[in-house]
């Protein structure tokens, strides 16, 4: 795609701004649809005409390059729109979304600078989380080692199996009944990229309440940004799979420790939290909580680096790692809008295209989270 078919891509894309009044929490998805649909007619059409562009060398990027302007906008919209879908009502543009100052949003700074001293929010280490680290990353542990271990934890055990009869994991007719079947049929690769997700999906559980569904689409999108994470670190990064599948989860619990600890403290100053101020404070204090999760649970300096490393979106993650890590997290956001009907898969091919990262490797990592892009 040429430089006038990416202008064309971003414009269109950038069109899932123009939504109706916040008060319309189901905003006219028809007209977003619509819109972007004509994404890749839009690119095909400005670049009607134009002489085939020479396919250069692959020349390797320099470790901290910064993100082209436009895909740092599209990466934003995405997540943002992603966002959107969570709290069920529009959102300003990221850039516009500036944190509360007032004396709630002081309040909730305070208290989530020590949140992991409050175990109502920020739950304890996963017992079977050490042990299961090292036969994952042990290339001669076999599949009844680990599945030794996940029976001895039963609520591990029982997790497991919901997951692994969940859409997400789940593509075949019979359902999944026993711990061996899930072993047998998942087989080691797949039963290390399940097991991160069955010890951390109790914790994504929110009470209902103001945006009910956050909670679950929460979870959704961390799903998805785990195995995104994933792929990147086997197909284009050399890094650890199973660390940066355990990232975007800890990046999620992180979302919704902020999401929780906020809403309940306006509540209790019998305020009802507005949308765009939890965004905003979800984007001012994720990362600092994750790292917080992540130091508690004894991860790895590794672990916490890639953490860092978000907070300057504009830079380009020295680490693999955190590559890997930033790349999941946009991933997962547009996979939710394609498994949500917001967008198609003409349209989620063609923004994996305006970022592709590695010959042909965006849309085999878009296969592996059981998507197509036709």
């Amino acid at each position: 795609m040429g430089s006038a078919g990416a202008l064309a891509l971003l414009a269109g894309f950038l069109l899932l701004r123009r939504r109706g009044p916040p008060d319309k929490a189901a905003a006219d998805s028809t007209t977003q649809i619509a819109a972007l649909k004509a994404l890749p007619e839009a690119a095909r059409a400005a670049n009607a005409g134009a002489a085939p562009e020479p396919v250069p060398e692959p020349v390797p990027e320099p470790e901290s390059a910064p993100t082209p302007p436009e895909v740092l906008t599209v990466r934003a919209e995405t997540l943002r729109s992603m966002r959107e879908v969570a709290f069920g009502i529009t959102l300003p543009p990221a850039h516009a979304q500036p944190p509360p100052l007032d004396e709630i949003g002081t309040q909730i700074g305070a208290v989530l600078v020590n949140i992991v001293e409050k175990p109502k929010y920020a739950p304890r280490r996963p017992m079977q989380l050490p042990k299961l680290m090292r036969a994952i990353n042990d290339e001669t542990a076999s599949r009844g080692e680990l599945s030794q271990i996940i029976a001895g934890d039963p609520a591990l055990a029982g997790n497991l199996l919901r997951l692994a009869n969940s859409p997400f994991y789940r593509h075949g007719r019979e359902p999944i009944e026993s711990l061996d079947h899930a072993v047998a049929l998942l087989g080691i690769e797949g039963l290390r990229s399940m097991i991160a997700a069955a010890l951390l999906q109790p914790v994504f559980r929110t009470s209902g309440g103001s945006f009910a569904h956050f909670g679950e689409i929460t979870w959704e999108h961390s799903l998805y940004a785990a195995g995104a994470a994933e792929g990147h670190a086997s197909l284009i990064d050399t890094a650890d799979p199973f660390a940066a599948q355990l990232l975007a989860l800890v990046l999620g619990l992180a979302t919704i420790v902020v999401f929780s600890l906020s809403r309940d403290i306006y509540l209790a100053h019998q305020k009802s939290p507005e949308a765009v101020t939890l965004a905003a404070l979800i984007d001012l204090h994720a990362i600092s909580v994750a790292r917080q999760i992540a130091a508690s649970w004894e991860l790895s300096e590794r672990i916490d680096t890639a953490l860092c490393e978000q907070s300057a979106p504009e830079i380009r993650p020295a680490s693999a790692l955190g590559r890997a890590l930033q790349f999941g997290e946009f991933i997962g956001a547009l996979a939710v809008l394609r498994g949500r009907g917001v967008i198609d898969d003409q349209t989620a091919f063609a923004v994996l295209h305006s970022i592709e990262t590695a010959s042909g490797a965006n849309e085999r990592i878009w296969a592996r989270l059981g998507l197509t892009a036709d």
